[in-house]
């Protein structure tokens, strides 16, 4: 995490210190980098230059509408899969003609208000909802331009739950149905077919994966005889998580999309999310209590569940760092856990951690996509703030729920 560093045994974002930012504002927060979003999308444009492709940053993996308006001046489109997405991506000034809507269930409410905007593309993931989006259309007279998802029946060697390229997946048309969809859209007479999207899964490290997808994607375009416009790619790309993730060669899937590219002349579009905002937000919690138990130590975070999912709902590992360092190791193991009352409110144990007391700092890393966009009430705890470094200063850009404002009836 280039933006996130020790100096003399503190840890800095950027040039700020983060124990001053703690001490100044109520723990838990999240805290990102402008700088590490920035340098993220810039490289991930990079390593496709030769592509120039459609970056549409999905939404759902941080929502902040600050966020969204910093990626917007970067360039990026959204890809988005719910009303509220969508309104949030064109509130941050994102242009309708790079916003793509993608999803399984997508209700009327939204259908109409993506119709009515006229974005890019809304990808439909079944028969019926062609019919829906078509139906919709004729009656406010206007016709839409889709894209088709292919579920390309790939295992991606993800966690099985942000798997969603599998035919067991609830995610788009099986090969064979994409084909008979699309041998009758042309009866569809409020539709333009002008894409195929595909999306195979998150967290992924290795691009074979996308190899294989690549090679499903053009034995379907050649069955189909249909010359897309747009091949919707997805997103996925992992991060390193831990020191022995392996980062994925985007330079080696960059020189096969080219080929593909090339071959069957259409516009590419992407949708990272992960990979642009993962490594860019850290939480930053307070240790309220450290409680010996038979074999360990406990240390009690002001962080639950409800701020941070992933631990709960993934098995996902989070290294947490102290905001300062010392000489000092237990001799325990130290299991790191919320004040959420259940069990799975845990995120990770060490042995031979750092010393630690009681109102010390620490920071769980690498929280920014699927932090803060996870987070509930559960408990009836407030949303806790996020704060932005840009230009070596920290701005609020969403401020702590106010617990009163939450518990009236």
């Amino acid at each position: 995490m280039p933006s996130y560093k020790y100096s003399q045994k503190r840890f800095f974002v950027e040039n700020l210190s983060i124990e001053n930012i703690a001490k100044k504002n109520i723990t838990p927060f999240y805290l990102y980098s402008s700088s590490q979003i920035r340098d993220n999308f810039s490289n991930f444009v990079k390593s496709f230059k030769n592509i120039n492709p459609l970056v549409c940053f999905s939404v759902k993996s941080n929502s902040n509408p600050f966020i969204l308006k910093f990626l917007k001046k970067l360039g990026s489109g959204a890809d988005v899969v719910s009303q509220g997405e969508l309104l949030k991506a064109l509130r941050a000034g994102i242009k309708p003609s790079k916003i793509v809507f993608s999803g399984v269930g997508k209700s009327e409410e939204e259908l109409r208000i993506a119709i009515k905007k006229k974005i890019l593309l809304i990808n439909v993931e079944s028969e019926s909802e062609a019919l829906l989006v078509n139906k919709l259309s004729k009656k406010m007279k206007r016709k839409t331009t889709i894209g088709i998802r292919l579920n390309p029946n790939i295992y991606a060697n993800t966690h099985k739950k942000i798997s969603t390229g599998k035919a067991e997946d609830k995610f788009g048309l099986s090969k064979n149905e994409l084909l008979k969809l699309c041998l009758k859209i042309s009866k569809f007479k409020n539709l333009k077919l002008i894409a195929l999207s595909v999306h195979i899964g998150s967290q992924i490290l290795s691009d074979n994966p996308f190899k294989k997808s690549l090679n499903v994607i053009s034995d379907v375009i050649k069955k189909t005889k249909i010359k897309f416009k747009y091949i919707d790619l997805g997103g996925g790309f992992g991060i390193s998580y831990k020191k022995n993730d392996k980062k994925i060669k985007l330079n080696n899937y960059s020189k096969l999309v080219y080929k593909f590219k090339k071959k069957f002349n259409c516009e590419i579009i992407f949708e990272p999310g992960r990979s642009i905002i993962g490594n860019a937000g850290i939480l930053v919690a307070k240790v309220q209590y450290l409680k010996k138990a038979k074999n360990k130590t406990f240390a009690v975070l002001d962080a639950g569940m409800n701020d941070f999912m992933r631990p709960a709902l993934y098995d996902a590992v989070h290294e947490i760092v102290p905001v300062i360092q010392n000489n000092k190791r237990t001799k325990s193991i130290v299991e790191f856990v919320g004040p959420v009352c259940e069990t799975s409110c845990k995120f990770i144990k060490y042995k031979n951690y750092q010393k630690l007391s009681e109102n010390n700092f620490v920071a769980i890393l690498n929280v920014g996509a699927y932090g803060s966009s996870l987070s509930s009430n559960y408990n009836t705890r407030p949303l806790i703030s996020e704060f932005l470094v840009y230009k070596n200063k920290f701005k609020t850009i969403r401020k702590r729920q106010n617990l009163l404002e939450l518990i009236k009836v």
